[in-house]
Formats: structure tokens, sequence, C-alpha cells
């Protein structure tokens, strides 16, 4: 069944998403913006090479940003090497008046457009990645020790903003539990850029003095260090669920000139996963007059929004929702607060009539001045105001009959009145906006329908097609669509999406294994109704091209449809996204599709989908005969206070102890794989010895692979961990050795740190 053929095609999709436009061209707009937003550039790289366009949205141009075969020609004369104008050897321009300058042959040159002459150039190195700089472009802050300093970028000077930092006790950083110190030290930078905020007229900077003195102090051992040296013992401040101490954020405001501190007149805010400028639940007004932040108990049962006063360091309580589970300013944990503070309103994000809806309070007040938007279906993302036409635009699933996770761009009266949708079709858009404009940016596409990008207005009229996406690098590795499907859930009545891959030489008269490729969120889905997931379908597609079907699905409990739906996961983590609902779909898939062998169904997942992995093989033994659980959180008592509080209560440690897999260690019947990094700081490698540890003593076979020095994505040996992977999945489900074909290792470099960080 899997041949090395097989392999090489898998290992071909494993690249595609450390490496954009290897096999697709055109799919993703990144765009550079020049003029304050009014126009940009992109870059579409095609496997050998990037060719760059230009593109002026007011006059509803797209042209090449140069002249390419005149610049390949310049460059080749200068250089002495050959440059191909149809695989220019850069990746990355600046585009200043007519001049364009790059890297490439291992040097620097600028290449003038009036006469394309290349000629060397000094390079002016971009700013530094742990700065963070003023809007006016004149100063910039950063870490220092436990400190934050600025820095003049006209003359160099520098000078301390703050003091007092300490051990635990300092300034700008996030929670040391999310701080990914292994991999950064593999990139080779120190810290993450501070946490800081500065106020739109560059005086002032918002911060916060990270309080975790107090916070239990856990330990990774680097049994080989990159010198060579003895074992080298790491120390991470790490809350778990029921401690009594967890990350603090103390809001502070810096006067950059003034040199003075005026600290938050308030409760520090609980910071148990992210920093909340980060994740940017704190912000300036734009007239800097104020910040605004969001706050939660520990409970998560009420959400408030705060103001600031930056000069007297008074705070004073806007608005306060409260319900009866944990009330969310934006369904999915990493997508920014769906709230707006205008001049003399809010619009304010809620889930009180069952949907996520816009409402609108007085800023002075907090009193509602009505509902915004309406109707079963819910708001994703806030767009623009327009406060002259009193109108806001906005992204909404559940407007799609055929898939409700697919968004339309949108646009209501702040009266609730004229609700237009803009992107009147059946496709899902994701929006791309400029720093200002009258525009944006719309990729459109479905789970099997390459994405078309466009230029709209804000009426959604098209003013310029950017690209379309090309997959024929895609096809010719046998690589063909999945299919969007729609199943029952185990209630027999709830409707569930997913998608299924066929595998690569599909023959209907065979039968095939079958993979169930698992994320359980509840904070993220396992689906994205776009194309090309990209990290999350990381696992599907190479899987299908070693001949299995593949079957990815949100059960209930995840986010993005109504507030009942995502609730089914509250109280639930033990569920691992609803696992009775893919044994369901499984079977119904099935029912219809006679090439599915569920006698050989095996699981695979990464990170909260090791979990669910393992989970899968330990609560229904008779589905599944095979699992693959990677950096697995196996029992939530020793997770991230933040994550299992927020999905199963802050005071509920018997829901805890059900979603811990050790427990359950005896149930145990098929082949189980654990892999974990070593030095992984965000689920620590104890989750799988801990399993693995309770498997022996019940006298169960498991594999345990841990991986020396890798951190939780196993960035550096990923290609070694997928191939042990496949192996064992061929093994267990087919019966036959795999081919030995090992996936060639996939390097570190700017394009793979991008992608994971986009």
């Amino acid at each position: 069944m899997s041949t090395t053929e097989n392999y090489q095609a898998a290992e071909q999709l494993l690249r595609r998403p450390a490496r954009p436009g290897e096999l697709v061209t055109g799919d993703k707009v990144r765009p550079q913006w020049i003029d304050g937003g009014a126009r940009f550039w992109y870059a579409v790289r095609n496997g050998a090479g990037s060719r760059f366009v230009r593109v002026d949205p007011a006059a509803g141009t797209r042209e090449p940003a140069f002249d390419h075969t005149r610049l390949a020609a310049a460059l080749s004369a200068a250089s002495g090497q050959r440059a191909d104008p149809g695989a220019l050897p850069f990746a990355a321009v600046e585009l200043s008046g007519d001049a364009v300058e790059f890297a490439a042959f291992g040097q620097y040159w600028r290449c003038r457009l009036d006469g394309y002459a290349c000629e060397p150039a000094e390079f002016t190195p971009p700013g530094n990645p742990l700065e963070v700089p003023a809007p006016d472009g004149k100063t910039a802050v950063s870490r220092r020790g436990h400190d934050l300093w600025a820095r003049s970028l006209t003359d160099g000077r520098e000078w301390a903003l703050t003091t007092d930092g300490a051990p635990g006790h300092q300034y700008g950083a996030g929670p040391d539990c999310t701080a990914n110190a292994t991999l950064l030290r593999k990139i080779g930078l120190p810290h993450l850029p501070p946490a800081v905020a500065w106020s739109p007229d560059s005086t002032k900077v918002l911060a916060h003095r990270t309080d975790e003195r107090e916070v239990r102090l856990t330990h990774l051992v680097e049994a080989a260090p990159a010198d060579g040296g003895a074992p080298r013992l790491h120390p991470q401040r790490y809350a778990y669920p029921g401690d009594a101490h967890m990350p603090l954020a103390e809001l502070v405001v810096l006067d950059v000139a003034e040199g003075t501190v005026v600290r938050a007149r308030a409760e520090p805010l609980p910071m148990p996963q992210l920093s909340p400028i980060t994740a940017k639940w704190a912000w300036w007004a734009p007239d800097s007059s104020a910040v605004y932040y969001l706050g939660r108990p520990r409970d998560l049962r009420t959400l408030t929004l705060h103001r600031l006063d930056p000069v007297t360091g008074e705070v004073t309580t806007v608005l306060s929702e409260t319900a009866a589970t944990r009330v969310e300013p934006n369904q999915s944990l990493y997508e920014e607060p769906i709230v707006r503070v205008l001049a003399d309103e809010v619009l304010w994000y809620s889930q009180r009539d069952g949907w996520g809806h816009l409402y609108r309070y007085d800023l002075r007040t907090g009193a509602l001045l009505g509902q915004v938007t309406s109707g079963p279906w819910a708001v994703r993302q806030i767009l623009r105001v327009d406060e002259a036409r009193r109108v806001v635009y906005f992204t909404a699933s559940g407007l799609v009959d055929e898939d409700p996770y697919r968004r339309t761009v949108c646009r209501v009266g702040l009266d609730g009145s004229g609700f237009t949708r803009l992107t009147d079709d059946e496709l899902d858009h994701v929006v791309t906006l400029p720093d200002s404009g009258d525009y944006f940016i719309d990729s459109a596409s479905t789970v099997d329908t390459p994405p078309v990008t466009r230029v709209r207005d804000w009426d959604g009229r098209v003013l310029v097609e950017l690209e379309r996406a090309d997959i024929g690098r895609l096809t010719a590795t046998g690589w063909t669509p999945p299919e969007r499907f729609r199943v029952k859930a185990a209630d027999g009545v709830t409707d569930l999406y997913g998608v299924l891959y066929r595998p690569r030489g599909f023959d209907p008269a065979q039968r095939y294994p079958v993979v169930d490729s698992v994320y359980p969120g509840p904070q993220v889905n396992r689906v994205a109704p776009c194309f090309d997931p990209g990290g999350m379908g990381l696992d599907a597609e190479p899987l299908a091209a070693l001949g299995f079907v593949v079957v990815a699905l949100d059960g209930r409990g995840a986010p993005g449809r109504s507030k009942a739906f995502h609730d089914a996961s509250y109280g639930r983590l033990a569920d691992a996204g609803g696992l009775a609902d893919h044994v369901a779909a499984l079977r119904q898939l099935a029912g219809t599709r006679p090439w599915m062998d569920l006698d050989r169904v095996g699981v695979f997942g990464h990170s909260g989908g090791g979990f669910a992995a393992a989970r899968a093989m330990l609560d229904f033994p008779h589905v599944y005969k095979a699992g693959v659980a990677l950096s697995g959180s196996h029992d939530a008592r020793f997770f991230n206070l933040g994550f299992v509080e927020t999905y199963d209560g802050a005071d509920n440690p018997e829901a805890w102890a059900r979603a811990s897999n050790p427990e359950l260690a005896d149930r145990l019947e098929g082949g189980l794989l654990l892999v974990h990094g070593e030095m992984d700081d965000q689920v620590h490698p104890h989750h799988s010895l801990r399993l693995a540890d309770r498997l022996i003593a019940a006298g169960k076979d498991v594999e345990l692979l841990v991986v020396p020095g890798a951190e939780h994505t196993f960035i550096d040996c990923l290609a070694y961990v997928r191939g042990r992977c496949w192996d064992f999945l061929v093994r267990e489900l087919t019966g036959t050795p795999p081919p030995g074909h090992r996936p060639a290792p996939i390097p570190i470099g700017p394009e793979l740190l991008a992608e994971m960080f986009a």
C-alpha cells in the first residue's frame, strides 16, 4: 500500500505549509503597505523564486513592481551570476521612489528603475526584532533585564523607563508558561519583544509589570545541551488548575519623555496564558486620551470594559456583563476581542441571545442603547466602523446554508437597519485590512475551491483582481481536493461538519484504512472553511498521500457557531472535542462509502489532539485500532491553568480528574505511539511519561519516543518525527512494513518561522 512513491508525495505535502508557494502559486497575498496603506506590493512564490506585484486600489491597477526581465539582466551583469527573470533570487524587496533594493548572491543591491543599473549598496538592517518602535518612528522600547528601556532611533540615546523590575516581577513580559523559551533559543532570540502598546501620539507606552513571584516553579531537563556540556536544568513558572497563584498583570503607563510611571489604580489582571496587551485586550483610544481594557475574574463569568486615565491612573468601569458560563469577547481564544470603543458609544459583542452579536452602549453611562445585529448567525470580526455614516462592517458565519462556518462580509447601520451582505455568494471570505484606506483585500475560497484574491471597496465592488491560485504542482503529487461533509452528532440531531481526504490513487473498488485526524479545541476549530488551512492541515494531506482515508471533524463544543454549541464543551474537556461525535460520523460516512474500512481505523493528533488521540484509544477501543499522540496534554490536572479553567471551570477538580488519560490506561487495546519533545515548555513531557508509566503498570504495549531537545512543534526535527508516525500507522493499520523512506529535514528558515508565527 504505502510505497516509496507515496512517502515522497507525503513528504512534499508535509513541506508545503513550511514553504509557501512551493506547490501552490497565488494562494496567499501578503501585502506590504506603501503610502500609509493607499497602495501595496506583494510577492508571489513559484517554487523557484518570486515575482513582485504593485497595486494601486484607487486607480484599480495591478502591475509588475518593476520590469523583472530588465532587473534580472542588470543583476546578472553586475554580479556575474545568472538571474532568472521568472525566478528572481530574492523573496523580499525595499521599494523606495525610483529604486528597488534586495539581497541576492550573498550581497545587498540597489537597482535604479529609471535605467535599470544594479550596484552594490549599503545594507540598512531592519529594526531590532526585540524592539517596539513608536508610530512616529523616533523611539523604540525594549526589555533589558527585568525593566523596560527606550532608545532614540535618531541619535541612539538610551534611557531606562523603569528601574524597579526584579526576578518574577518584571516589566513587559508575558506569562512564562507561554514564553516559548525553547523555540526562541533555537532561533537565537533571548525572549519575545516586550508586551507594550504605544499611544497613537507616540508620547506614552502602555505596559504591565508581570507578577509571577508566587507562581508554581516547574523544571525541564535538557539532556544534551548544544554546547556539549552536562545536562542542564531549565526552570519555568507554570501554574496548574486550582493553584492559589497565577501570573498577574499590573498595568502601567510610561511617559517616554518625562520618565514618569503611572500605575493603574485597580487590582492586577489575571494573566494565566497571554498578555492582555499582546492579546489586544488592552488598547489606546485613537486620540491617546485613555486606555481601555477588558478584565474577567477567575471564574470568567463576568466580562468588564474598563477605562484607565493615563495621567492619573484612575480606573473606571464602562460596562459589564455576567452569565451562567464564561463570558467571552470572542469564541476563538487567539482572535482579538470583538469590541470597539467609538467617540460616544461602545460596540460590544455578546452571546446573550444564544448567538454572537453586536450591541451598542453609551460610553459615558454604560446604558444599553440597542442591539445592532441579530439572527441565527454569529459576528466573527469587526472590520471597520464609519461613524460619519453610522455603519459598521464585519464578518459573520452562519449565513451560508451549505456551511455555517463560512464567513461573509456584511454591513449594517449602528441602529440595526440596512443589513447587507457585501460578499453575497456561497464562499468563505478571509479579509486583510490596510493600515488605512477605502478598501479591503478579500480571499474567497472553500476547502475544495482554490482562492481568488481581490481588492474590494466598502460597498463590496471589486476594484482589482490580484490572484487566482494555481494548484497544478499540487495536483501533480496525486493530491485531490478534500470533500466537505455534513453528518449528525451522536445525539442524532445536531449537524456537524468536517472534511474527508481520499487516498492517493483512489480506487472505489478497494477498501482503505481510515485515520481520524483530531484536534478537540475548544479554543480553535479543527477544520477551517477555506482552502488549505495551513498548519491544521499538516497531518491530513500527507496521511492521505500514504494511502489512508483521512477524516477531520469539528464535534460539539468547537467555536464558530452558537453559544449552546460552544458550551457543549464547558466542563467536558474529558470528551476530547466530542469523540462520540467522531465515532458517529465515521459510521455515517462509511454507510455510503463502502471503501472505508472501519475494521482498520486509526487516530492521529498533536497537542490537544495528542490528548484526544490517546483518549479515543481509551474511550473507544472497539473503534480505534491504532493511535499516534504527539505532545499530548494527557492530564488536565497538570496542564496550563488558563486553558483548563477556561473550558472546565475555575473550581471543578472532578472535571479536571475526568480529563486524565493515565486514569484510564487499563482500557488500552490497540497500538499506541506517544511522541514528546524533551524540552516542550508548552505541554511538559511528563504528560506522556505519566501515561506511559500507567500503561506499563497495566501491562499494556506502548511505544514511546522522547525527542532530545525538541520543543512543542518539533520545529527542527518535524520531518523525522512525522516519518516515525507514518511508519507506525502503516504497520499497525495495514500489517505491512513501511518502505524505509525517511523525509528530508526541513531547515529552520525565515519562511518557516513566518508561517508558524502568522
